[in-house]
């Protein structure tokens, strides 16, 4: 686990001995229907970060009502990646919590009790409506290019009726029954937000035929239960607000505050989607992208929330993050994504681990691991080159050169770690020369400010063209055509190693 995560771990702890009566309580509640991607992200991280700063309580509920959408192992991947990315909930389906569970498939006998409520109280109603005559309702709808909605026949049966059909062991669901006032409400980001949804929804499904409770129905009822104090969720919810706060009100209790996030955009404007697989959290992992960088990126979509704006030269800590969020500076302007911004703020995290001698083990670990997989053939020969010394040594002449950590096993740079397998032809009394000269240096010699200059000189005092000379120098010191100029490789291969290879060429 990266050092950063950890500090962030501690800082929670640190925080939490404060911690009195948790007052705001908010939740991230995704669906195990993929991987996490970007907007996801978003969602838990200005969640995350209200609660720290209003020393809260941070909930991750799992919301897999939807069974036949569930992808396997979705819930362990998606709480692995939130771990990864520093986002610590107080109660999740993990370590549990006061009032869950927190899988509201372990939930179904609360809401089946719940639903009598509304039923008694005439807030909803069953509905014996059969799928043949909802899609004949759909298809009639497109038809005169209208809405398609559902006509609210069943909520017009009287109890007779109602019981003659339950008798008849068919098999209904129960809708709930919508207000035709509008209802409006606040919303923290956008202010009074009003819609009229009995204008273009028919009463929505609350229990399905098999006893499962739809997203809305689930999520209010969870949210009453887990003491929500406020929502902060995507805008592509706000217009169900209407929706659960007439739930809210159908059960007599009071809602929570609502907050909806403005949309994160592509680069050409498009929306996000869980189609893309360039915006799931796991392909970030794999690219080699550090946790912060990545939290930093997501701030600069164009969503705002913090008292100070970013430097360009600077990366929030997850403790400056909690420090300069303020829910009052989040903009209603959806932001586009800038894909060489998440490079150079992952650069920027790359030099700022490097700075710090704890932080070097871990990456020489991770350093590790990324070469030995990209040159399987070479790990047991004992070719590759993972000393601790020469690990970091690299990374910090490479630390200007390099956006993400994968970046060091490309073509190009596969010298660094690896011996060319084959030597050039070439005329070994100049090979054998330039070595015997080289080795005579003192290894402090060995920078590019110097070395480019003799080689210079080498090349005209023996008369060989110096474009040659470092054709053959590439090809010996690489094996490959292109990469960094060649008195760079000499410096960070430093003297041994520089000698080694030149010496393959002569013996």
């Amino acid at each position: 686990m990266q050092r950063n995560i950890l500090r962030a771990a501690n800082f929670q702890v640190l925080q939490k001995r404060f911690f009195k009566k948790h007052h705001v309580r908010v939740r991230f509640a995704p669906s195990p229907t993929g991987n996490l991607h970007l907007g996801g992200l978003r969602t838990a991280l200005y969640n995350y970060l209200f609660a720290r700063r209003k020393q809260g309580a941070f909930i991750l509920r799992i919301e897999d009502t939807d069974q036949t959408r569930i992808v396997p192992d979705a819930i362990e991947k998606l709480q692995d990646d939130l771990l990864w990315a520093g986002i610590i909930s107080d109660e999740d389906p993990i370590r549990g919590g006061p009032v869950g569970p927190y899988k509201q498939s372990a939930r179904l006998e609360l809401y089946q009790e719940q639903v009598l409520k509304l039923l008694d109280n005439g807030s909803a109603y069953y509905c014996f409506c059969t799928e043949e005559r909802l899609v004949l309702l759909r298809k009639e709808a497109m038809k005169c290019r209208q809405v398609p909605r559902y006509d609210n026949r069943c909520r017009h049966y009287s109890k007779d009726e109602v019981k003659e059909m339950l008798r008849k062991n068919r098999s209904p669901c129960i809708r709930f029954k919508l207000s035709c006032t509008p209802e409006s409400f606040c919303d923290m980001i956008y202010g009074d937000v009003t819609h009229d949804i009995a204008k273009t929804e028919g009463d929505p499904v609350i229990i399905k035929a098999d006893g499962y409770p739809t997203y809305h129905f689930a999520n209010v009822v969870d949210d009453h239960f887990m003491k929500i104090s406020h929502v902060l969720r995507g805008i592509e919810w706000q217009v169900s607000t209407p929706k659960h706060i007439m739930l809210y009100k159908a059960f007599g209790w009071e809602p929570p505050i609502y907050g909806h996030l403005p949309l994160i955009l592509n680069t050409d404007g498009s929306k996000l989607s869980k189609r893309q697989g360039d915006i799931d959290i796991e392909s970030f992992r794999k690219q080699g992208i550090f946790p912060l960088a990545l939290l930093n990126y997501v701030i600069t979509a164009g969503a705002g929330g913090f008292h100070k704006e970013q430097e360009d030269q600077n990366l929030y800590s997850y403790q400056e993050l909690i420090k300069q969020f303020d829910v009052n500076k989040i903009k209603t302007s959806s932001g586009k994504l800038m894909p060489e911004k998440l490079l150079q703020l992952n650069k920027l995290e790359i030099a700022n681990l490097l700075r710090d001698e704890e932080n070097h083990s871990f990456l020489v670990d991770r350093v590790r691991k990324l070469v030995l997989k990209a040159f399987p053939e070479r790990r047991n020969d004992g070719s590759l080159q993972l000393d601790d010394y020469h690990i970091i040594t690299t990374l910090k002449w490479a630390q200007n050169r390099i956006s993400m950590l994968n970046d060091l096993v490309k073509t190009e740079l596969a010298f660094l770690w690896v011996v060319p397998t084959s030597a050039p032809s070439i005329k070994q009394n100049m090979i054998r020369l330039l070595n015997a000269e080289l080795a005579e240096m003192d290894v402090n010699n060995y920078k590019t400010d110097w070395i480019a200059p003799y080689l210079k000189d080498f090349a005209a005092k023996k008369g060989i063209p110096f474009a040659a000379l470092m054709k053959i120098l590439r090809s010996i010191l690489s094996g490959v055509k292109d990469g960094p100029p060649v008195a760079e490789m000499m410096e960070i291969l430093g003297k041994d190693r520089t000698l080694l290879r030149l010496r393959r060429c002569v013996s």
